[in-house]
């Protein structure tokens, strides 16, 4: 399990990008690039990490389902994924 602060923080950022995602837009459109770098550094999409909804894993994240590597297959194993079975061959 992660940090409860690194939930939150991760948390926080989120929110700080979509607030400031209009700004960055209309200055990146009228190339002032100055005005940019004086929004806060949190408000840049790329400092955004994924991770697990369940645990809060920023490692083995798998997108497409939102859970780590090990929250997924513990859901698959116990057919909590549609669709999702275990191979064998």
């Amino acid at each position: 399990m992660a940090k409860e602060s690194m939930k939150a923080r991760e948390r926080k950022r989120a929110k700080m990008v979509e607030k400031y995602a209009a700004r960055r837009e209309e200055l990146k459109a009228a190339g002032d690039y100055e005005a940019l770098q004086k929004l806060p550094r949190n408000a840049s999409p790329v400092r955004l990490h994924n991770r697990c909804q369940l645990s809060g894993r920023p490692k083995g994240y798998m997108r497409q389902f939102g859970v780590s590597r090990i929250n997924f297959r513990e859901m698959a194993l116990k057919g909590l994924i549609p669709g999702v079975k275990k191979t064998s061959w």
